[in-house]
């Protein structure tokens, strides 16, 4: 099906774990404009919408008008300032997210050529999951993966054994 290969690899990995808590009868939100990977979740017999390209930090139309029962976030939450607001505004009860988490050998990601691809935040596993919490989530499953590269050196090293991936099931928790 898929090579295990960048970005092949998280992929396949994504797949398996929406389709271990997702029905494809259930319609998905995905946060971010279409890609490669909602147009593979397609593939596989979900139906998907996207968001249309929005800043995310401040305008929620789309999560807050929604009638998706489930939001999927993959590698999103890095990119925005105040992940908090939208997690915050999301109407659906279950949210399927994953994140590159933080690497203590490696610098935060920031592209040398597109000034908006850049991380304001590479997540330590309890940290994305107090994220979450605090924006009334409530972690059902999760698990986490490694991204080997086909280098020489110490940090290609450390990649092949720490884990670089985490991703969670989450359900909207019951109002206090």
């Amino acid at each position: 099906m898929y090579e295990n290969t960048f970005p092949n690899k998280r992929f396949k990995k994504t797949l398996r774990f929406l389709q271990k808590h997702v029905s494809t009868t259930e319609k998905i939100l995905d946060l971010g404009v279409p890609n490669p990977l909602s147009k593979l979740m397609q593939e596989q017999g979900y139906k998907v919408s996207n968001t249309k390209g929005e800043d995310l930090d401040k305008n929620f139309f789309s999560v807050q008008h929604s009638d998706a029962s489930v939001v999927t976030a993959f590698e999103i939450f890095e990119h925005l300032l105040a992940p908090l607001n939208v997690l915050s505004e999301i109407k659906s009860d279950k949210l399927v997210a994953s994140i590159p988490l933080r690497l203590w050998f490696s610098k935060a990601y920031q592209s040398k050529t597109d000034p908006w691809d850049r991380h304001y935040h590479e997540f330590e596993d309890w940290q994305f999951n107090w994220l979450l919490e605090k924006s009334g989530w409530e972690i059902q499953d999760a698990m986490k993966w490694t991204h080997p590269v086909k280098k020489i050196g110490i940090r290609p090293l450390l990649r092949t054994f720490t884990p670089r991936y985490y991703m969670v099931y989450a359900t909207r928790k019951a109002s206090e």
